[in-house]
């Protein structure tokens, strides 16, 4: 799958941090501005489960972007809160949802976490 929009949306539907999204219940939908018009993905959330579909109903928040931003998000190279910070997408609706963006997005590329690059040499991180 060589779009990273739709790789983002598959791997979320697969694997998303059951931990994270135990106690979450809401909906999503994203609305992508590109050249071929405005495309939308719509996220579920219930029961530490992600339900991803292409509809275009109603949702607790609605983020908007253009494509090409988005895919930048997808690929770690840009964070969703800084996003909203920079008005690189805009939300209505419940404001927890742009927040767990951050959890949901993929690190930037090279990024390591905290505990493996304070961890001793041989020790696991």
């Amino acid at each position: 799958m060589s779009d990273p929009i739709e790789a983002f949306f598959a791997r979320l539907a697969r694997d998303a941090p059951q931990r994270l999204l135990r106690r979450t219940v809401g909906t999503i939908r994203f609305e992508l501005d590109g050249p071929g018009g405005v495309e939308v993905w719509h996220v579920s959330i219930a029961d530490g489960r992600v339900a991803v579909s292409r509809t275009g109903e109603a949702a607790d928040t609605v983020i908007r972007t253009d494509r090409e931003f988005f895919g930048r998000m997808a690929r770690g190279e840009a964070k969703p809160l800084t996003a909203w910070l920079r008005n690189d997408l805009t939300a209505e609706g419940r404001f927890r949802f742009v927040v767990l963006l951050e959890r949901l997005f993929p690190p930037p590329p090279g990024a390591r976490h905290p505990r493996s690059v304070g961890a001793a040499p041989g020790e696991p991180g």
